[in-house]
């Protein structure tokens, strides 16, 4: 599914209203644009995403509506990411991926996990055993993976409910864990009681 880009506007400390104008350039502003920039070309690469500047003095009570007063100010969406200092790279890549997977969708098989987890071993296993394609994101070493997968999952399991790995989706179908992966590719799964259970296994709960 095709995307509109992600709206990214900045209010950098300029501008004029009445006798008011700045007439000190802002250091910060100005590095909030090289992080926007930098990222949109590197961990946002291939998200369409468009930004949109405006001198805060100019215009200063446009985003006080989203709650933003303090240059510089950086709105995603709706909402205020940063403001009053130099934007966090982070922050921003998090809020544009939120906006993003509201109007796409996944295609193909995909496993979120991380190296550390039998559970995300077995479900790549299963994948190869059968001949599966599948591309394999790391949530700890790829922090646009771990925001893509909160991001797709939160919705479907709800805001309250814990998120564990590995999320699986298959020819673009959302499956959940490993055990649900395990059904549909038909891979037996060994009883093991010190296991426990993925967040998204039936019951819901996490086995204490």
């Amino acid at each position: 599914m095709s995307s509109n880009p992600v709206k990214v506007i900045l209010y950098r400390w300029a501008g004029a209203w009445g006798p008011f104008k700045v007439k000190i350039p802002c250091g910060e502003c100005s590095l909030t644009v090289d992080v926007i920039e930098d990222t949109f070309a590197n961990e946002l690469a291939d998200i369409p995403v468009e930004l949109e500047s405006h001198d805060w003095l100019d215009e200063w009570w446009r985003p006080l509506k989203s709650g933003g007063w303090h240059a510089p100010i950086v709105i995603v969406g709706k909402r205020v990411v940063s403001q009053g200092h130099a934007l966090n790279r982070g922050l921003l890549t998090e809020a544009v991926i939120a906006e993003h997977v509201k109007t796409t969708e996944l295609t193909n098989t995909h496993v979120f996990g991380k190296e550390s987890c039998p559970h995300c071993v077995r479900a790549k296993g299963y994948l190869e055993k059968a001949g599966i394609g599948y591309e394999y994101h790391d949530v700890v070493k790829e922090p646009r993976s771990l925001y893509e997968m909160l991001g797709r999952v939160k919705p479907i399991v709800g805001p309250k409910t814990p998120i564990t790995v590995p999320q699986i989706w298959f020819d673009g179908a959302y499956v959940g864990g490993a055990d649900e992966l395990e059904k549909i590719v038909k891979n037996p799964v060994e009883p093991n009681p010190e296991r426990g259970q993925n967040s998204l296994s039936p019951t819901g709960k996490i086995a204490s």
